[in-house]
């Protein structure tokens, strides 16, 4: 079995007290809790500082394109939908310059889990304001304050279709490790937006603003009640932040649907086309 430290890469550059320090922990102990080994998950990382996670943690991983993980996600996932597959994505990366995709996966279900670092900067480019910010708050990019209301992910997720949609804390090691545990073994379109101060240029959504405004679900939240789910989600526009797993339904995930995948054999296993003469004879 795996131990922690097989998913260890570089020794991390963050910022001392960014949470960045605690999801890169959470993921590799529920790596190792979920019994993977660095060869056995695909990663995919998206650009900013939680795609900086690249060199960091060691497994099958590439570094996507700004807003471009979850299209090399799903193409990994059709070639071998027998790897678990996780994202991990910055909500400027994912929710800005990915958003389309984000919406589409939501509803093609796609068995995927995507962990996003909320914290309303783009930390990496020096602070500017991403998709969640509040409104009225001062950047870089907007010193008289942003104009527009801010992105609400959970929402986002549940009225496009996602099958699983969670939330966590950054400060609290232990609820985002069973969190990211429970998205992964979930089979379809999972989304885990984690609350993730920045230290260095978000002054306003620190660790104690998170300590005041968000609450765990009760234990007896119905994951299946969507309509719960919703309201506990739009509960986001008044600051208060649900943590724990607000919406978890079954149903059909997209790879299964695909016709040529009905037999259970993964793409790659299949093999390849090779007779490249008969192409070139019919179209050139």
């Amino acid at each position: 079995m795996a131990k922690i430290e097989d998913f260890s890469g570089y020794a991390p550059t963050w910022c001392p007290g960014c949470g960045d320090w605690g999801i890169g922990a959470a993921v590799k102990t529920g790596f190792q809790q979920l019994g993977f080994d660095p060869s056995s998950v695909f990663v995919v990382f998206g650009i900013g500082c939680s795609g900086n996670m690249n060199d960091f943690l060691n497994a099958y991983a590439i570094h996507a394109l700004h807003g471009r993980a979850m299209p090399n996600a799903i193409g990994m996932k059709l070639a071998n939908h027998k790897m678990p597959i996780v994202l991990i994505v910055g909500d400027g990366d994912f929710y800005g310059e990915g958003g389309n995709h984000f919406l589409h996966a939501c509803r093609g279900n796609h068995d995927i889990t995507v962990i996003v670092h909320d914290n309303g900067v783009y930390g990496l480019t020096t602070g500017q304001v991403a998709p969640t910010a509040p409104q009225g708050m001062k950047s870089k990019s907007t010193p008289a304050g942003i104009i527009e209301t801010p992105v609400y992910p959970l929402s986002l997720a549940l009225t496009q279709g996602a099958t699983f949609v969670a939330q966590s804390f950054a400060g609290d090691l232990n609820h985002m490790i069973d969190t990211i545990k429970k998205g992964i073994t979930h089979k379809g379109f999972s989304l885990i937006n984690i609350l993730q101060p920045c230290v260095t240029f978000n002054k306003v959504n620190t660790y104690q603003y998170y300590l005041k405004n968000s609450y765990k679900l009760d234990a007896n939240h119905d994951v299946t009640n969507y309509q719960k789910a919703l309201e506990k989600a739009t509960g986001m526009n008044n600051e208060r932040f649900p943590l724990g797993i607000l919406y978890q339904i079954e149903k059909p995930v997209f790879h299964e649907q695909v016709g040529i995948l009905h037999d259970g054999e993964t793409l790659i296993a299949r093999e390849r086309f090779s007779d490249y003469d008969s192409l070139f004879d019919e179209f050139i």
